[in-house]
């Protein structure tokens, strides 16, 4: 490898330049904020089928339940 005393000032920076993009290329990070990864770790997951969407009773029961505790309540009172 030439040495760069030898070489001329600015091609040595160039060459500098040129290997510090390098290193750095090799740490960064392929998305430039959190919200895109959470993003693309959202969408990987869901092509993975781990959010399946069930069907799920419970609000409806919920509602029932508030509704009648309602309805007894307004009963009660009248």
């Amino acid at each position: 490898m030439e040495s760069i005393r030898r070489q001329n000032p600015q091609a040595a920076l160039m060459s500098l330049e040129a290997h510090a993009a390098s290193a750095r290329g090799g740490f960064a990070c392929v998305f430039s904020t959190a919200d895109e990864y959470e993003t693309a770790l959202i969408a990987e997951r869901r092509a993975q089928g781990r959010y399946m969407q069930s069907r799920s009773y419970w609000p409806i029961a919920l509602f029932a339940g508030c509704a009648l505790v309602v309805a007894a309540t307004v009963l009660l009172f009248a």
